[in-house]
């Protein structure tokens, strides 16, 4: 009889329920997480503490200031304290000034710990941010037909909802 019993075995438990029920488990959990994108800017810009006296004024952030109508049309570019007026020549003079502060090497070492800082009033038309974006960031050359890269690093600074009087 023990010879039966060896030769039936034990009864193996049916797992094929179990499997079933763990992956509808998996299919519930997946389908019910919320993937959440990540807020907020994660470019860290750490302080750059005390500015010496011999400082290089070349690593310090250039301040490029839209300042608008009513209307939302150009009142007038400003960078740094220096007022540089509203038509195209004003976006051809901040390309200049950029490229001078920048010691006039573009993709020089000056260049690449450069940032702008543009700080546009909440009514400005896009367009004119769009250009100073690229009066910033570069020219392109007609002779070899090719774009001189100035800044790469440009950040906006927080929009301010300034009433004009105009």
């Amino acid at each position: 009889m023990a010879e039966r019993r060896s030769e039936l075995g034990m009864p193996k438990p049916d797992m094929t329920p179990m499997i079933d029920c763990v992956f509808q488990l998996m299919i519930f959990f997946m389908l019910t997480l919320k993937i959440v994108a990540a807020e907020g800017n994660f470019d860290i810009n750490m302080p750059r503490g005390a500015i010496e006296c011999n400082a290089d004024p070349l690593a310090q952030d250039l301040k490029v200031r839209l300042n608008a109508d009513a209307n939302g049309h150009l009142k007038n570019i400003q960078f740094g304290n220096r007022n540089l007026g509203n038509d195209e020549r004003a976006f051809a003079q901040l390309n200049e000034e950029v490229l001078r502060s920048i010691g006039g090497q573009p993709g020089g070492p000056a260049a690449k710990d450069a940032e702008v800082e543009l700080d546009a009033d909440y009514n400005l038309h896009y367009s004119y941010i769009v250009k100073a974006v690229s009066a910033c960031t570069g020219r392109f050359d007609k002779r070899t037909n090719q774009v001189v890269r100035y800044i790469e690093k440009i950040k906006f600074a927080a929009p301010k909802n300034r009433g004009t009087t105009d």
